[in-house]
């Protein structure tokens, strides 16, 4: 079993930025695919970001391309979503994702169903 506990949520007004960390109890210099999603309230999951690992190849969603970045830390087992002009819209609480399967797809798509999900961190964006 891997563990993922997310940091860094919080109120913040638009315009404003936020990181969100996400602690994962296994190594990721081993992990396939990783990414962050989020759902708000009444709405779906949404994936939000995705990195492949291996190639460092980065996904986006449409609604926060130019705005949000992910990366990792091996050094410290961590993945990051730096956020930027944080609108109202992006309220909700955010997840992190993390596969270690070779056969996984880094993939905004694919974030919400990766293998090992954590247990969210809320930002509220205020107008």
């Amino acid at each position: 079993q891997v563990n993922l506990v997310e940091s860094g949520g919080g109120s913040v007004q638009a315009g404003g930025s936020r990181r969100l960390s996400c602690l994962v109890s296994r190594s990721t210099y081993f992990s396939a695919c990783m990414g962050w999603f989020r759902q708000a309230p009444g709405k779906e999951r949404e994936g939000v970001a995705a990195i492949r690992t291996s190639s460092g190849s980065t996904y986006y969603a449409d609604s926060v391309k130019g705005r949000f970045t992910i990366s990792q830390d091996n050094a410290k087992n961590t993945l990051y979503l730096q956020m930027n002009s944080l609108k109202p819209e992006d309220t909700a609480m955010y997840y992190c994702a993390a596969d270690y399967r070779p056969s996984c797809v880094a993939s905004v798509a694919t974030t919400p169903v990766l293998q090992y999900l954590g247990q969210g961190t809320q930002v509220t964006v205020s107008p």
